[in-house]
This record gives C-alpha cells, sequence and structure tokens, in this order.
C-alpha cells in the first residue's frame, strides 16, 4: 500500500491528539507527518509511531508541501478559513468541523453506511457530528431493509463533546467547585436540554444538526426526524434513545440478526443478565453499541433502540481516519 503524507490540524486539543492515537492503532501508512495547531502550542512535541514530531503554527504557507491528507479538528472558523487553501494545494482535507456538513457539493461520510459518496469530493470531505455518527450506523442496515418513515432521538452526551472545558466543568463540579466554563449551568449531578446555540424554532443547533445530517449521510430527506440532545454528567461516551417508525413490518430477532451482521456494530442485548450497552464499556472503542432492543407497540412497524459509542474515536477521530483509509484507495 502506498504510504502518503499526512497532516493534523488542531493536532494538540482532544480530538487532535486522538487522532495521532488512532493512526498508531491502525497502523496508518504515512510517510511524513505535519502537525500544525495555534501559535500558542507551536514547538510543544507529540509522538506517534514511537517517533515525535514537532507541532507548528498554522499559517496559510502550511500547505505550501506535499501533503495528500489533512484531518482537521480546529473548530469551523479555522476549518472555513484554511481548509479551501490546503484544498487548492491538492490536499484532501477531512474536516471534523460543522462548517461543510451541509454543502451541497461537499460529501457528509460515516464509512460504514456511505463510503461511496467519497467518490464526488472536491477537496474537502466533512466528518459528521458525534451523536449523528453513531445513531446511522445503526440506522442504515434497518433503511435498507424496512424503510425508516420516523426517527425520534434522545441524546445523553457526554462532557468530552464539549471538549477540555467540559471535562474541567465535570471535575471541577464533583469536588463542589462550580466553575461553569463550557455551560450556563452547573452540569455535575445535572442534566442539561442544551448543547449548543438555540435556533428561532426552539431547537438547538445540535438537534438540528442530527436532524440535517442524518437525512443527508443516508440519502432520504423525506425522513421524519425529532431530535432532543442532553448533556450528562459523564465524562467519555454518549449514550442515544432511539425510537424508529419503519414502512414495512419486522421481527425483532431479524432486526437483532441484521445489526449483529452489520459492519461497526456490536449487539449487546441480554436484559434477562443486565446485558445492554455502557458508556464504561464503551470507552477507548471504535465500535457502536446496540441493545435494548424491542417493539415499540404504540405504533405499527416502531421500533426502540439504545446506542452508545465513544464520542471522540468513534465520533470524530476514528471515523476520520477511517475516511482517510477510505481514500487510500485511490492513491
Amino acid at each position: 500500500m502506498k504510504k502518503v503524507n499526512v497532516a493534523i490540524v488542531g493536532a494538540t486539543g482532544m480530538v487532535g491528539r486522538t487522532f495521532l492515537k488512532v493512526l498508531e492503532e491502525r497502523d496508518f501508512p504515512f510517510d511524513k507527518l505535519y502537525l500544525f495547531a495555534s501559535a500558542k502550542s507551536a514547538g510543544s512535541k507529540l509522538k506517534c509511531k514511537e517517533k515525535e514530531y514537532i507541532v507548528e503554527e498554522l499559517k496559510e504557507d502550511s500547505f505550501d508541501r506535499d501533503i495528500d491528507i489533512a484531518l482537521f479538528s480546529a473548530g469551523g472558523e479555522i476549518s472555513k478559513k484554511f481548509a479551501p487553501i490546503a484544498a487548492s494545494k491538492g490536499t484532501i482535507v477531512v474536516d471534523n468541523s460543522s462548517a461543510w456538513r451541509m454543502e451541497k457539493d461537499i460529501p457528509l461520510v460515516v464509512p460504514e453506511v456511505n463510503p461511496q459518496d467519497i467518490r464526488w469530493h472536491k477537496g474537502i470531505i466533512a466528518n459528521p457530528n458525534c451523536s449523528t455518527i453513531q445513531a446511522v450506523v445503526a440506522l442504515k442496515p434497518l433503511h435498507d431493509k424496512y424503510k425508516i418513515k420516523r426517527i425520534v432521538y434522545s441524546t445523553y452526551q457526554a462532557v468530552s463533546g464539549s471538549g477540555v472545558k467540559g471535562v474541567k466543568d465535570l471535575e471541577e463540579g464533583l469536588k463542589g467547585n462550580n466553575i461553569m466554563k463550557a455551560y450556563p449551568h452547573p452540569i455535575a449531578n445535572n442534566c442539561l436540554p442544551h448543547i449548543d446555540v438555540f435556533m428561532d424554532n426552539g431547537y438547538t443547533k445540535e438537534e438540528m444538526k442530527m436532524i440535517n445530517e442524518t437525512k443527508k449521510i443516508l440519502g432520504d430527506y423525506d425522513l421524519k426526524i425529532t431530535a432532543t440532545t442532553v448533556r450528562v454528567p459523564v465524562f467519555d461516551c454518549h449514550s442515544e434513545s432511539v425510537n424508529i417508525e419503519f414502512e414495512n413490518p419486522f421481527e425483532i430477532e431479524d432486526v437483532k440478526k441484521l445489526l449483529s451482521n452489520s459492519p461497526g456494530i456490536i449487539v449487546q442485548d441480554d436484559p434477562k443478565n443486565n446485558v445492554y450497552p455502557l458508556a464504561t464499556n464503551a470507552k477507548g472503542t471504535d465500535l457502536v453499541y446496540v441493545g435494548r432492543i424491542r417493539r415499540d407497540y404504540s405504533i405499527d412497524n416502531g421500533l426502540n433502540l439504545w446506542i452508545v459509542a465513544d464520542n471522540i474515536r468513534k465520533g470524530a477521530a476514528t471515523n476520520a481516519v477511517q475516511i482517510a483509509e477510505e481514500l487510500l484507495k485511490f492513491f
């Protein structure tokens, strides 16, 4: 397999450091590795595959060298400015921010779901929202077989989704210090039905991301979707209750078998023995865990699922690296 030159933008952040870990664990075949971050982080050193790399300040001329793939996780404003610059120099950008996700001519990709969309990229590929990624991995095989009519999302999202500030808020809150750097209310011992900003329609931006991104990734804009996203006092891994209404009838055992045989999914569904997906078990892994698989008797062809995944890995860094692995096929 050809080795490529890789850059990481936002290398010192939570997702950036996880990019390095995942590249190493999956033995991604890179030749040269460039690490970029803010001026404040320039000069610091990070390791990958037993080698030390010096972090450089991200500048407009940073991509004036042979870089094949750049993994971005430095926020939307940085992505809006620097992703087009990188793409203009022949670098393929896999961007983890929300900056490009809903642009019509930019693919929004989860490799287990819609890898074919990578083919029509024009230099930028968007990595979906963390809570959307884990949901669609489970929804895709079900949609293909039974055709989904409606989805109701209720999420229970970890503080690591807010980055270092969110983690700090919970750490300090558990000590009795409510510092509130990331949230408008204390997160310790609380559930905040408020992720990202509120929109004019009463939904939060996070809720609208899940609604719109699901339609784009599944390629079905007729889907009826609603969402309530909640920040909970858990450090890592997002959990989701997903209620689905299908066009077609199904048998529960067939659903379990289908999910068990689908890529990227582990079914954990043995309620008699208290077996169901847990955030503590998903942490540090790259899979999507599905359980509490049961019929919704309140509607025809209704199904309930409980879906858990590591939001920093599968929900961000690992999904981006998996996209890069798909891109290797074209080099």
